[in-house]
C-alpha cells in the first residue's frame, strides 16, 4: 500500500517510545521506507539499534554524526519525506518546534521539512495541560502540523489522566490517512451503509443475517483515505468502524431507513452494502405468535425499501451504488435490480462462489451500470472497494 512512500518518525525522550517499534515495523511491511530520527533522551529507553535492524536504515542522532549516507543528511530526509510523525512528542520538542528552536537532528530535520508532520504529544497530565505546553501545541495547529490527542488512561507514574500516546495502530492510521492514496475524492460528500439490520420479535429472538459489515467498512475507508468526507449508517457489525469517518449507528431497518433517507441529499455518492432485513414482525405481542407443533409461525411484514427511496428521489449529479447478492442469474438479476431501483451502478456476488459474500475478507464481484460490466477478480475487500470508487469515480 505504501510502496514508493518515504515516513520519517521522530521519537522523542518518553516511555513511550517503545510502541514506535511496533509502528515502524508495520509501516515496513506495507513497504514503505522509514527513516527513524531520535533525540539523546529517547535512547536512553530504546536502543536506535532497534530500529536500525527494522527499517535497514541508520538511526539518526547526532547532527554532527559523520557516518551519514548524503552530503547534508537533515535536508536530503526532509526533501525525501512524504510525512513526518513525532511520536512520543515531549513538551520539550513540542516547545522547540513550536518557537523555532533546532538544535539536534530532529528539530532540524523538521525544520527542513515541507511536508505534512503529524505530533503525537505524550507527558504528565498536568504537563499536558501547562498552559504553555497548550499555547505551543495552538501554535503548532496555526502552522499546519496535525495533532493526534492524547488519550486518557494509566500513565508511567500511576496516574490516571490525559498525556498517554494512543495505541501505534491509530497512529498508522493518520499516517495512512496522508499518504495511503491520491486525494482524487476530496470534496466529494460519501454515504455508505454497513452491516446487517435486526428485527426484534421478543425480548429474546430477532430477525438478523450474516452481514459481517467488512465490505462496507472498506468503502468507507478508502473514500476516506481518497479524501472524502464520509458519512457511515451501520447496523450490526463484527468490528469497529474505521476511524476518520461520520458514524451512525442503527439496530432495525427502520432506523437505517430513516439515517439514510435523512442524509441522503447531502450525499455526493451513495453506496448501499448493508444486508437490511427484508421483513420485521407486525408486533411482539405474545399473543400474536402462532404454535404451530415445533415451529413458530410470526406474523411478518416487508421492511421499507432503502435503495429503492433512495433511487426515486435522487438528486440531480448524485450517483447511487447498490448490491446485489445473488445465488443465480448474476447479471440478469442485477441489471433488473438496477432498473428498478433506479441506481447508477449494482455490486454483485454470487454467494455459491468460494471467497464471495459475508464475513470473509475477500469478495469477488462484478460491477454493472447500464452500460457496462466490469467483473473482478477475487481479491480482499479492501481492493474491491478501491475499485468499486475507480469504477464510480470515471462515470461521476
Amino acid at each position: 500500500m505504501l510502496t514508493g512512500k518515504t515516513v520519517l518518525l521522530g521519537v522523542t525522550g518518553s516511555i513511550a517510545a517503545y510502541k514506535i517499534v511496533n509502528l515502524a515495523r508495520m509501516l515496513v511491511k506495507l513497504n514503505c521506507n522509514v527513516h527513524v530520527l531520535m533525540t539523546q533522551n529517547a535512547a536512553n529507553f530504546i536502543n536506535p539499534i532497534t530500529f536500525e535492524t527494522l527499517t535497514k536504515h541508520k538511526c539518526l542522532i547526532d547532527t554532527f554524526d559523520r557516518n551519514f549516507e548524503y552530503s547534508v543528511e537533515h535536508v536530503a530526509l526532509a526533501k525525501a519525506a512524504d510525512v513526518v510523525m513525532i511520536a512520543p512528542a515531549s513538551a520539550n520538542v513540542i516547545g522547540k518546534i513550536a518557537n523555532g528552536v533546532a538544535d539536534d537532528m530532529l528539530t532540524t530535520t523538521v525544520m527542513a521539512c515541507p511536508c505534512k508532520k503529524i505530533v503525537s504529544p505524550a507527558m504528565n497530565h498536568n504537563m499536558f495541560h501547562n498552559p504553555i505546553v497548550q499555547d505551543n501545541i495552538a501554535k503548532l495547529k496555526h502552522y499546519g502540523y496535525e495533532i493526534v490527542e492524547p488519550a486518557h488512561g494509566m500513565l508511567a507514574n500511576g496516574d490516571l489522566g490525559d498525556g498517554r500516546m494512543p495505541d501505534e495502530k491509530l497512529l498508522l492510521e493518520y499516517i495512512l490517512k496522508e499518504i495511503a492514496f491520491d486525494k482524487d475524492m476530496i470534496g466529494k460528500r460519501v454515504l455508505v451503509t454497513a452491516g446487517a439490520t435486526i428485527e426484534k420479535i421478543d425480548p429474546v429472538r430477532y430477525i438478523t443475517n450474516h452481514s459481517s459489515g467488512k465490505m462496507g467498512f472498506a468503502l468507507a475507508k478508502n473514500a476516506m483515505l481518497r479524501g472524502a468526507d464520509v458519512t457511515l449508517v451501520m447496523g450490526k457489525c463484527e468490528s469497529e468502524p474505521p476511524v476518520f469517518v461520520n458514524v451512525i449507528r442503527v439496530t432495525s431497518a427502520e432506523e437505517m431507513y430513516n439515517a439514510v433517507t435523512r442524509e441522503a441529499d447531502n450525499a455526493d455518492i451513495i453506496v448501499k452494502s448493508a444486508a437490511v432485513a427484508d421483513y420485521r414482525p407486525v408486533t411482539v405481542a405474545s399473543e400474536k405468535i402462532k404454535k404451530n407443533d415445533n415451529n413458530t409461525a410470526i406474523e411478518l411484514e416487508r421492511t421499507k425499501d432503502i435503495l429503492r427511496t433512495i433511487g426515486e428521489n435522487k438528486k440531480s449529479g448524485q450517483f447511487i451504488c447498490g448490491f446485489s447478492m445473488e445465488t443465480e442469474n448474476l447479471i440478469e438479476n442485477s441489471r433488473k435490480k438496477l432498473v428498478s431501483k433506479n441506481a447508477d451502478m449494482i455490486v454483485a456476488n454470487n454467494l455459491k462462489e468460494d471467497g464471495a459474500g459475508f464475513g470473509g475478507d475477500t469478495n469477488i464481484v462484478t460491477l454493472i451500470t447500464a452500460d457496462d460490466v466490469l467483473s473482478l477478480d477475487k481479491m480482499t475487500k479492501e481492493k474491491v472497494a478501491e475499485k468499486i470508487f475507480d469504477f464510480i469515480l470515471k462515470r461521476n
